[in-house]
């Protein structure tokens, strides 16, 4: 049963220095790197970038920190790119989510043409046309990949880890969390996600 890693939005702006940091995101991003290297028995790797456009009410002045949030991960900026601890080597496919909405789970990307994925160094990067062709979302080249089981790890636990955990596990996937490679805000919250994704069928380890 081939097996596939979700690395959930190792960006810029969610690491230290961004708009929306999260403590640990360049150190978990090298501790991914070294689980990719040490592979897991994996058959495929992926990434999952938000990539804003005009999200509305999901950007705001007077953020929440629930629903509405600074300015982050706007579309072709430095802040949007994949933090350069990533090694980018080995991802086989990048996914873009949140043009125009929210967008926190994976599986509301759709497939990055390869040669304007943004990553490494922290630099802006023009985002180019949309391609012609019809658009292929995680769970698209999942399913045409034959993959069964994805394991998921990245930012946030309580925000874009767990919607991906639970649109996998109800699309039908055999799905994992690693503790350990995960990070999120809110202690508290972060435990509560992970005990809502167990009773969900997502196992955490």
């Amino acid at each position: 049963m081939p097996k596939a890693l979700i690395i959930v939005d190792l960006q810029n702006d969610f690491c230290e220095g961004g708009s929306l940091a999260v403590d640990g995101g360049a150190d978990l991003a090298t501790q991914i790197s070294e689980l990719m290297e040490n592979s897991l028995d994996l058959d495929f790797v992926v990434a999952t970038q938000d990539w804003h456009v005009d999200p509305g009410a999901h950007f705001s002045d007077t953020p929440d920190f629930r629903t509405s949030w600074p300015v982050h991960c706007v579309a072709g900026s430095k802040g949007a790119a994949l933090h350069r601890n990533l090694d980018t080597e080995d991802i086989d496919a990048y996914f873009r989510k949140g043009k125009f909405d929210a967008a926190y789970s994976g599986f509301d990307g759709l497939l990055a043409p390869e040669d304007e994925v943004a990553v490494g160094e922290r630099e802006a990067h023009e985002a180019a046309e949309e391609d012609a062709e019809a658009p292929v979302s995680l769970d698209d080249w999942l399913r045409e990949n034959e993959v069964d089981d994805v394991v998921i790890v990245g930012i946030a636990t309580e925000h874009c880890v767990r919607a991906t955990a639970l649109d996998a596990v109800n699309a039908g996937y055999n799905t994992t969390v690693l503790r350990e490679y995960i990070t999120g805000i809110d202690e508290d919250a972060i435990e509560e996600a992970l005990e809502e994704l167990e009773d969900a069928g997502v196992e955490v380890k």
